[in-house]
């Protein structure tokens, strides 16, 4: 079933918010919070689920509770800019749950893949399969995050 693009009503744009923000909000709690009872908020979450706009519901682990988790930013360049060899390697980023984030950019690099991996011996394996196995990778770097500042999956309605 293809999905289509809503159009959003004030409503919409402050339970949108409010479901990223926590998603295991109750309905009464979400309604009270956004002037509509329980079945109304039910209502647009189906909307929104039916519609594609909500994908999924995830927990988010606190990075500084969890064990040894190693955190990399990595910029890749490809040898060849053909749509093959960027399907291939999308393919092979997409395998891997490590890959938190991977951006298809413009400018002196192809691609920014955010690494979360359990240690450096799980990263230097990974960085291994993804990028120096990979056949097309020209080259890549990769900045270790010392401090997550900020992180997150918050995208605007508006």
């Amino acid at each position: 079933m293809p999905r289509r693009h809503l159009t959003f009503d004030e409503i919409d744009h402050r339970l949108l918010d409010l479901l990223q923000r926590d998603a295991g909000s109750t309905l009464r709690i979400l309604g009270a919070a956004v002037g509509l009872s329980a079945s109304a908020v039910q209502r647009r979450i189906n909307r929104y689920r039916a519609a594609g706009v909500l994908e999924r519901h995830v927990a988010v682990l606190d990075l500084e509770r969890t064990a040894d988790i190693v955190l990399a930013v990595v910029l890749v360049t490809l040898e060849r800019e053909s749509s093959r060899h960027h399907a291939a390697f999308r393919r092979r980023l997409l395998e891997v749950p490590e890959v938190q984030q991977a951006y298809d950019v413009s400018g002196e690099w192809d691609y920014v893949v955010l690494l979360a991996t359990t240690g450096m011996a799980r990263h230097k394996e990974l960085a291994q399969h993804l990028f120096k196995d990979a056949p097309n990778v020209q080259r890549f770097t990769t900045m270790f995050v010392l401090d997550p500042v900020r992180t997150g999956t918050y995208l605007p309605t508006r």
